[in-house]
């Protein structure tokens, strides 16, 4: 591909990233926690069916339509639990095993009434099962970050951890694409991804480093939790993991024989390339946050 187009697909990519987490954040900032709900379970939910329409389109069996059922039931259980009922997300674990058992007691019932050969019920459950665990179960954390802070006037504040972990995934992204362009030369895993190189990996690790701590300088009240020394050690963690998370789909893709997961932006992929990092980073930057913070 060449240079040109390469600089175009990263900028658009970028620019609708940008704008769709801008108005995610943008519907909570404005108290409309409603329309945050709806936008991250769909962009959920969309992700989900694009991993089932890839399975499809590889001819690999499952059940898509309960697996999506189980999807919006996690996502929407994680925002019904934490932002209505205001539970405490420790409370949200027994909701999210009873929903997987919930999921593996229907799965095996559904697929016992089904003709089969060899190793196929298998593969549909194993198949099924992981879309929820790769998709809905860890993009469900960026709720879990929202209502993980205390609220000031019954007012979620968590949103502006979310814009962090946003924005330094992000600069992992911007960082591995530029050092990789100007000066990328060593492979890092040409067998998932060629253009991938150890000089955007390191890349990746300073622009998500840098990021974290601009912000922590830029909104020390808003991300009064984090000091420089976190957002050094976040920005390595996050950055590490978003690395890993866009090499994850990408290897998914591969496997699929899918240039991109969908055309949810027209000629500039599915929703599930735009958060394919957040299902890395998000999980990581909660579980910080409960080390971190005052019980």
């Amino acid at each position: 591909m060449p240079m040109t187009d390469r600089k175009l697909t990263f900028l658009r990519r970028f620019a609708s990233t940008v704008v769709l987490w801008s108005l995610a954040l943008w519907t909570i900032l404005s108290g409309n926690e409603t329309g945050f709900v709806l936008l991250i379970s769909g962009l959920g939910l969309v992700g989900l069916l694009e991993y089932y329409l890839m399975l499809d389109a590889k001819k690999l069996p499952n059940f898509k339509m309960f697996g999506l059922f189980c999807g919006a039931l996690m996502l929407g259980g994680s925002f019904y639990l934490l932002g209505w009922r205001r539970l405490a997300p420790d409370a949200l674990y027994n909701f999210e095993i009873g929903a997987l058992l919930l999921f593996m007691l229907v799965v095996f019932a559904r697929q016992m009434f089904v003709r089969v050969v060899e190793l196929v019920p298998l593969e549909t459950m194993a198949l099924t099962l992981f879309g929820l665990f790769y998709v809905p179960w860890p993009f469900s954390f960026v709720a879990k970050i929202v209502y993980l802070t205390p609220r000031i006037n019954g007012d979620p504040t968590g949103h502006w951890y979310v814009l962090f972990l946003v924005l330094v995934t992000k600069f992992s992204d911007m960082g591995a694409y530029l050092t990789g362009s100007l000066i990328g030369k060593h492979p890092l895993v040409p067998h998932i991804s060629p253009k991938k190189t150890w000089e955007g990996f390191f890349g990746a690790l300073a622009f998500s480093v840098g990021g974290g701590c601009g912000l922590v300088a830029l909104m020390p009240k808003h991300l009064s939790f984090l000091n420089q020394t976190h957002a050094v050690i976040l920005g390595l963690i996050l950055g590490f993991a978003a690395i890993v998370g866009d090499l994850a789909e990408s290897l998914l893709k591969r496997s699929c024989g899918a240039k991109d997961s969908g055309k949810f932006l027209p000629g500039i992929g599915g929703a599930l390339d735009l958060i394919d990092s957040i299902l890395f980073t998000a999980p990581m930057m909660f579980f910080y946050l409960r080390f971190i913070m005052p019980r």
